[in-house]
C-alpha cells in the first residue's frame, strides 16, 4: 500500500520539470528583451560622450546575434551604429559604422569599417585646398563636375572638369577625365597637345590629404559618387576604443 500511495508523487516530477523549464526559458526570453532595451541606450551614451556630440545627437544602435551569452563572454560579436546626419570635425554626412569584438570590460575593437555618405556641398569643403580651379561641384555618377576660372595667356577662361574621385594611401585622388575650355570640350590627350606642361594640372592625378578633417583613428579606403551623394569608405583603427589620441584630429604630411 506504502508504494501505491507514493506513487503519485513520482509522476508530478515531469511536471514540475517542464515548468521549471518553462520558467527559465521565460526569464532568458524576459532577459535578453531588458538588455535589448537598455544596451543601445548605454552604447549610445558612451559614443556620444567619447565623441563629444550633441546631447540629443540621433543615433541608432544595433546589436547582432542573441546578446546574453555575448555578455556573459564580455564581448559583442557585431555592433551597428548609424546616424542620419553627424558632424565629425566639420563634416556632416549620414554614418553607418560596423564594429566586431567589441569589448564590454574595455579593450580595443577586434575591428571596424563605415562609410559616410555627403552632399555636394560637403564635398565642395573638403576638396577645398585642392590645386583644381573648384568654384563650384556638381556630382553626377560616377564622376564629380568642378567649375571655376583660370588665367590663361593672361585671360581668364572658364573651366568646367569632369573628375573621378577615388582614394590612395588614405587620400583623396581627383582624375582628371575631360576638361571644358571656353565652350569646348577636351580629353587628356587633347589638352596635351594643346597646351603642353600648362595643361598639367588638368590632366595629371591629385591627392588631397584630409587627415586633418577628420579623427586620426579613420583612414579613408575609398569615394566614391553615388546618385548626388559621395560616398565615403573609412577603416576603423580599433584601438580607438582605448586610445583618445585617435579620437583627435589626424595630421597631414
Amino acid at each position: 500500500m506504502a508504494s501505491i500511495a507514493a506513487e503519485p508523487k513520482r509522476r508530478r516530477w515531469p511536471w514540475v520539470l517542464f515548468v521549471l523549464v518553462v520558467l527559465l526559458a521565460v526569464l532568458v526570453v524576459a532577459a535578453e528583451f531588458i538588455t535589448r532595451s537598455v544596451l543601445p541606450g548605454i552604447v549610445r551614451g558612451i559614443v556620444i560622450e567619447q565623441l563629444d556630440l550633441p546631447a540629443d545627437q540621433q543615433l541608432d544602435v544595433e546589436a547582432d546575434g542573441i546578446l546574453l551569452p555575448q555578455l556573459l563572454a564580455g564581448r559583442l560579436d557585431e555592433l551597428h551604429l548609424s546616424s542620419d546626419r553627424v558632424t565629425l570635425e566639420g563634416v556632416t554626412g549620414a554614418a553607418d559604422v560596423t564594429a566586431t569584438g567589441v569589448p564590454l570590460r574595455g579593450g580595443d575593437l577586434a575591428s571596424a569599417s563605415g562609410t559616410v555618405r555627403i552632399d555636394q556641398t560637403q564635398l565642395s569643403a573638403l576638396l577645398a585646398n585642392s590645386e583644381l580651379p573648384i568654384e563650384s561641384l556638381a556630382l553626377e555618377a560616377p564622376n564629380a563636375i568642378a567649375s571655376g576660372s583660370i588665367s590663361l595667356f593672361g585671360t581668364s577662361i572658364d573651366v568646367s572638369l569632369t573628375l573621378t574621385p577615388g582614394a590612395e594611401n588614405g587620400a583623396i585622388t581627383l582624375t582628371p577625365v575631360s576638361a571644358t575650355l571656353g565652350g569646348v570640350v577636351l580629353d587628356a590627350h587633347q589638352l596635351n597637345e594643346r597646351f603642353g606642361s600648362l595643361a598639367a594640372q588638368f590632366t595629371a592625378p591629385q591627392q588631397l590629404c584630409i587627415a586633418d578633417r577628420l579623427p586620426a583613428g579613420l583612414t579613408i579606403t575609398g569615394l566614391r559618387i553615388d546618385g548626388t551623394e559621395a560616398v565615403i569608405d573609412l577603416d576603423v583603427d580599433g584601438a580607438i576604443a582605448t586610445d583618445q589620441t585617435l579620437l583627435d584630429p589626424g595630421v597631414c604630411p
